[in-house]
């Protein structure tokens, strides 16, 4: 099993080598990227971002140069499903880079070991530092340790509106 996973990460590396330069002469920030599984059931996710945000036209024509892209320098081993995708309204927390765009935001995270006697947080996200970042949970201001973080993501409330032939 740790050898799969080895791989995998060796795989992810280059591929994000590969691929954060074709994406960034397109003005596009590479904002995610993850191998999953192996073999013919192998999943490459590839997360763009950019402003303004990305409209379907503009991913599936990315989606198809990062297809020959990789199809060309060949790195993993067998056949693999391509998805190229944007963050969307909810979006994993995986990288200090999402945190710090992520400033002012609701939020959600599981921590492997409570942090002020819990385990899952949810607040406004008040920054984003080198090691942590402070999360406002009702007034309370909580310092998280990102390698304390199982698992974290945006949260996308919905506003209600008034029903229609109501007057406010």
């Amino acid at each position: 099993m740790q050898r799969e996973e080895a791989a995998v990460s060796d795989v992810t590396g280059r591929l994000w080598e590969m691929v954060e330069p074709y994406v960034a002469d397109e003005g596009i920030e590479l904002d995610d990227l993850e191998v999953r599984g192996a073999g013919p059931g192998t999943i490459v996710r590839i997360t763009l971002d950019g402003e303004p945000p990305l409209g379907t036209d503009r991913i599936a024509r990315l989606s198809r140069g990062l297809s020959r892209l990789i199809d060309a320098a060949d790195p993993i081993p067998s056949s693999y499903t391509l998805e190229v995708s944007t963050p969307g309204l909810e979006r994993a927390l995986r990288r200090r880079r999402h945190y710090e765009k992520s400033v002012g935001r609701e939020v959600r995270v599981k921590t492997r070991a409570p942090v002020d006697g819990d385990t899952t947080h949810r607040g406004v996200l008040e920054d984003a530092g080198a090691e942590e970042f402070v999360l406002d949970v009702d007034g309370e201001r909580r310092r998280i340790a990102y390698s304390d973080v199982a698992r974290a993501r945006t949260v996308f409330t919905w506003e209600k509106s008034a029903k229609p032939g109501t007057r406010r």
